[in-house]
């Protein structure tokens, strides 16, 4: 299968010139899996015109949309690999307005696939960072009268971030995720989900980290008003500008999906010309994704 490479637009409307080539693709990485009828579990199938299998003893007809998330897209797939192309190769983030305006759709409509991509944005937890890793939490949000630094009772919505750092100093990798609090408990999840227990982490000085250091290789020092974590402070600089600049307003339950987005990018940045290609494989691997599911989280 020839997978598409590149940020071009006109190249990609080229070779996507209707649903059925979008169809032919998905099938393609759909095939890179053993086939196996969810009805009957037989492993040989005929493939359709449309490019569904049919399974050879039972006849059930699979679509090449179905389990992935592109599952009953009322608006056409094509219109949802557009969408898809301009979230992973825009380098600022576009609202659920722009999108509905662009490709004629609602934006509601848009908002909720727009969330769908964002879970597939989601990182696998596989490949968890080691060597230099810088840890930082922050919060989003105005000024709130009376509450200062960590405070735990604010209304601010509270994050923390993580980057690996290359020899150089530059940023190799990011994670983010919404906290509940500054506390270890909270901070933990970090720890656990993104970061190697043989990664060399370096934390202010903020008490929350201490219980970690009995797992991970932690060394607190004074953050210095930032100037000893200059690369992490300038990558939670970013998400929150994007964040405020974009969309103005997160409610909590989505600020995990816009952090998927946000590091998504970040983290595939050297590798620009198959980023959308690594966006639909994860999209073709992942759970469908209902729209109750998406406004009940």
């Amino acid at each position: 299968m020839d997978i598409f490479k590149g940020q071009n637009i006109l190249e990609f409307s080229d070779r996507f010139k209707t649903d059925l080539d979008c169809k032919e693709y998905l099938a393609g990485l759909k095939g890179r899996n053993t086939y196996e009828c969810l009805k009957c579990n037989h492993t040989a199938c005929q493939v359709k015109v449309d490019f569904a299998r049919q399974c050879n003893i039972c006849g059930h007809k699979e679509s090449a949309t179905a389990n992935t998330i592109f599952h009953k897209v009322k608006f056409g797939v094509r219109k949802a690999f557009f969408i898809c192309f301009e979230m992973a190769t825009s380098t600022k983030g576009l609202s659920a307005t722009y999108m509905g305006v662009r490709y004629g759709v609602t934006e509601k409509t848009a908002r909720l696939f727009m969330l769908k991509v964002r879970e597939a944005m989601a990182s696998s937890g596989n490949n968890p960072m080691d060597g230099d890793v810088h840890v930082d939490e922050f919060v989003l949000g105005g000024r709130e009268a009376g509450k200062i630094g960590r405070s735990y009772d604010g209304k601010k919505k509270k994050a923390v971030t993580a980057i690996q750092l290359t020899r150089d100093g530059k940023v190799r990798r990011m994670y983010a995720m919404k906290i509940e609090d500054f506390s270890a408990r909270s901070l933990q999840y970090m720890f656990i989900n993104h970061i190697s227990r043989e990664a060399k982490v370096t934390t202010d000085k903020w008490r929350g980290y201490r219980p970690i250091a009995k797992a991970f290789d932690i060394t607190q020092i004074k953050s210095n008003k930032g100037l000893n974590f200059k690369a992490l402070h300038t990558m939670i600089h970013q998400v929150k500008s994007w964040i405020r600049t974009t969309y103005s307003w997160v409610s909590d339950a989505n600020l995990n999906r816009y952090f998927n987005e946000f590091c998504f990018r970040i983290n595939r940045s050297q590798s620009k010309a198959t980023i959308f290609n690594n966006l639909i494989v994860k999209m073709v691997q992942g759970d469908k994704i209902s729209q109750a599911k998406l406004i009940s989280n």
